[in-house]
This record gives structure tokens, C-alpha cells and sequence, in this order.
């Protein structure tokens, strides 16, 4: 994460600007460490995510239009007609999040 040159580089200066400059010197090796992580933490959370965004409210609407969808597929087609609903539904869900 830190590399040993930029810590030496740090006890260097300290060492020439002395024990006035202190707080700056650690201020400024303090922030250089926070950007690399801020920087890492950057690359990875892209690669985290999985889905695209607002794939939870399209699975909470699917599940909502899925019970009135299957009240009436089940009437009027049967078990056959409730699986392709369901399968359909299903399938919406697999491409959005793709």
C-alpha cells in the first residue's frame, strides 16, 4: 500500500526541516496514503456491483404485476399459461440485469 521510499522521504524531511515542520510533513504523508486508498477503493467498487441500477424496484414491480398476471392466467389457461407467465417474468428480470 505504502511504498518504503515515500516513507523514508517522510523521515528524510522531517529530519531537515525539523521537529517546527512535523505536522506538516505527516499532514502531507497522512493525505498521500488516503489517496491511494481512496483511489483503490474507487477500482474496486465498480467491479462489485452486479446488476445495473433500479433492477430492485423492477423486481418489486414484476413481483406486484405477477399476482394479477397469474390470477388471470390460472382462469383462463390453466397451470401451462401461469408457467409462461412466470417463466416470462423470470426472463425480463435475467435480461434487465445483464
Amino acid at each position: 500500500m505504502v511504498e518504503r521510499e515515500d516513507i523514508r522521504a517522510a523521515i528524510e524531511a522531517r529530519r531537515e526541516l525539523g521537529g517546527e515542520m512535523e505536522p506538516h510533513v505527516i499532514d502531507s504523508f497522512v493525505d498521500r496514503i488516503e489517496k491511494r486508498i481512496d483511489e483503490r477503493a474507487t477500482r474496486r467498487i465498480p467491479a462489485q456491483r452486479h446488476g445495473r441500477e433500479g433492477s430492485f424496484v423492477l423486481a418489486l414491480a414484476s413481483l406486484a404485476a405477477a399476482i394479477p398476471i397469474t390470477a388471470i392466467a390460472a382462469t383462463h389457461g390453466g397451470i401451462t399459461a401461469m408457467v409462461v407467465v412466470w417463466v416470462g417474468i423470470v426472463l425480463l428480470n435475467a435480461v434487465y440485469n445483464r
